[in-house]
């Protein structure tokens, strides 16, 4: 179903609607974005998205460029503005993804685009979640969004995939909408959320193999 004419045709008919009634939300998160972040008003990153390959994911900036004497750039704790935790917390952020969704490259209900970093680290079973567009909001998000670990986190985006229907994208799309109204699952912290996949998964190989070493020892 992900990816057919019924899935891309109400996602278009949703964006389109969405878009005539939330212009005014967005052009006022651009003007404060604009007055508190100054040019641009929008923060672009390469993501992974469907069959693997990368696209650029547009968000609202939510952190300035602020940068240390060695001209390195501060830890997202130290950047996030009150603006951006704001627009974090009610996920205004994340409303620039309607343009992506217009494009072709995600769709409104999906696994979530994560870093192009992460992709040598997936089991073979979780490389299944790019087997469709990637969403704006998804399974997983309905289920605890950053705080699942990462296991759970990919294991509901895989079922997500072997059960896609649109029925199922209606029921994700109406709980989103009742997750974000009760700021459910949201954080804007950014040392809040889980430790980077990459990471995670480094460190487990390295504890194994330490493990295997004959006559290791913390």
């Amino acid at each position: 179903m992900q990816g057919s004419f019924p899935k891309r045709t109400m996602d278009l008919i949703l964006v389109v609607l969405g878009l005539l009634l939330i212009w005014p939300v967005l052009a006022l998160v651009a003007v404060l974005v604009w007055a508190k972040h100054g040019w641009p008003v929008f923060f672009a990153q390469q993501r992974a998205g469907l069959g693997e390959k990368s696209f650029r994911l547009y968000k609202f900036r939510t952190m300035t460029n602020q940068r240390d004497s060695d001209g390195k750039l501060l830890a997202d704790a130290h950047r996030l503005t009150p603006l951006g935790r704001v627009l974090r917390n009610t996920s205004l952020d994340e409303l620039p993804e309607l343009y992506n969704v217009i494009k072709g490259d995600m769709a409104l209900v999906g696994p979530r685009p994560l870093f192009m970093r992460y992709l040598p680290y997936y089991t073979n079973r979780e490389r299944l979640r790019h087997s469709v567009k990637p969403g704006i909001t998804g399974w997983a998000q309905i289920h605890g969004r950053n705080f699942l670990p990462w296991e759970e986190r990919l294991a509901l985006d895989v079922w997500y995939v072997e059960n896609r229907s649109l029925w199922l994208d209606f029921k994700i799309l109406l709980l989103t909408v009742v997750k974000v109204v009760s700021r459910d699952g949201v954080s804007a912290d950014p040392d809040a959320v889980e430790t980077d996949l990459d990471q995670e998964r480094r460190d487990k190989i390295m504890a194994e193999t330490a493990e295997e070493i004959p006559g290791h020892c913390d």
